[in-house]
């Protein structure tokens, strides 16, 4: 699919040398006329960087087509994902791996005067970010968006959508641990598109509250007040730009694994976990201090695990009761069990279509009470 999609992009290049083109006027990346969602920020190159998964950049462009110029930020060989949404239509996904802006071209197919272009980010923050220098279109305006609420949902690999998408690229079959990602079809993603939620993704793959998949940090509440979501990030996260009604945490599976087997690893320590949660929990009531808060138990974890790490959230949900009382109170939602097929133990597309078909009556119920009568 990739290469097909690349060569879709490519013919309609092509096409624009052999026929009279359209009059394309040349607009930056942070005219207001481009809106952006997730963790995104402004570069010094005056491009915009899409930091973490599912950020996306949205607009509406006149006529039948438009070119957005897209970079590649990341380390040595590392490249990313984007993925093409036209009218509300997947359009698929396509390699953004050059550091120098390089146009994309988008061609419609129906005869509609306005059409709506969404390019969402892929792949996840620790990939690098992807850049949008800027866009070429006969007349840009912006999308009409009244958002029912504000979701972040923080997690690990699977809110990420790490090893998700199997269609282009097998399991096993890549170049890159992260060729099947795509945080477009991930469980948070759809529950955020099916309640028309301005969303945004603080996620990490293999990170955990206090020790990760297979080593002890850096954690996720290690990183989370980064810009770009690394310890070794200088720029802080400005948390005025993002106000969520509420907060989604999906966090325990690393904490709870047993690591590649080889490497010591002790027990899984639920005291440590619990308070670690609770100075996370106080991080974000610093940013945040009216937001609903959700903790969302893990559909990979089965067995006396689940029992362990729904416990776990529970006491924790107690707590804040007691030590917080001013606060809404915390919810905490169990997925059933959900058998995963896709890459390295993840849930596939299909699988968090199922995650998502679970949560969403809950999320839905979460929205409505906070909706003023």
């Amino acid at each position: 699919m990739i290469k097909r999609i690349f060569i879709y992009f490519s013919l309609a290049v092509l096409s624009l040398a052999s026929c009279k083109a359209p009059r394309l006027t040349l607009t930056t990346a942070n005219n207001a006329a481009i809106a952006y969602h997730g963790r995104t920020q402004l570069n010094s190159e005056n491009q915009v960087d899409l930091i973490t998964s599912a950020a996306f950049a949205e607009f509406q462009f006149a006529g039948k087509m438009c070119t957005i110029s897209l970079s590649n930020y990341a380390a040595s060989d590392d490249y990313n994902y984007v993925v093409m949404e036209l009218d509300n239509v997947y359009k698929g996904r396509v390699k953004v791996s050059s550091s120098k802006p390089t146009p994309f071209t988008i061609t419609a197919d129906n005869k509609n005067e306005w059409h709506q272009l969404r390019i969402y980010k892929a792949t996840e923050s620790q990939n690098g970010v992807v850049s949008v220098a800027n866009v070429r279109a006969s007349k840009l305006k912006s999308v009409p968006f009244v958002p029912l609420a504000r979701i972040e949902f923080i997690g690990n690999s699977i809110t990420c959508g790490m090893g998700n998408d199997t269609k282009e690229i097998p399991c096993g079959n890549g170049s890159k641990w992260y060729d099947q990602h795509n945080a477009y079809w991930s469980y948070a993603t759809l529950v955020a598109r099916e309640l028309n939620a301005d969303f945004m993704l603080s996620s990490i793959s293999g990170s955990g509250i206090y020790r990760n998949w297979n080593s002890d940090s850096p954690t996720v509440p290690q990183q989370y007040e980064s810009a770009y979501l690394r310890m070794d990030s200088t720029q802080k996260w400005d948390f005025s730009h993002y106000t969520p009604d509420i907060v989604s945490i999906a966090l325990g599976t690393n904490d709870l694994s047993t690591g590649d087997g080889t490497k010591p690893r002790l027990p899984f320590d639920s005291t440590r976990f619990v308070h670690t949660y609770i100075d996370f929990i106080k991080t974000i009531y610093n940013h945040y201090p009216n937001a609903q808060l959700v903790l969302l138990n893990s559909p990979m974890v089965k067995g006396d695990k689940n029992i362990i790490l729904t416990r776990c959230l529970k006491a924790i949900q107690n707590e804040q009761m007691i030590s917080m009382p001013e606060k809404k109170a915390i919810k905490v939602f169990e997925f059933q069990a959900v058998t995963a097929t896709g890459c390295s133990g993840h849930p596939n597309k299909e699988e968090h279509a199922l995650m998502a078909r679970q949560l969403l009556p809950f999320m839905r119920e979460v929205v409505a009470s906070l909706v003023k009568p």
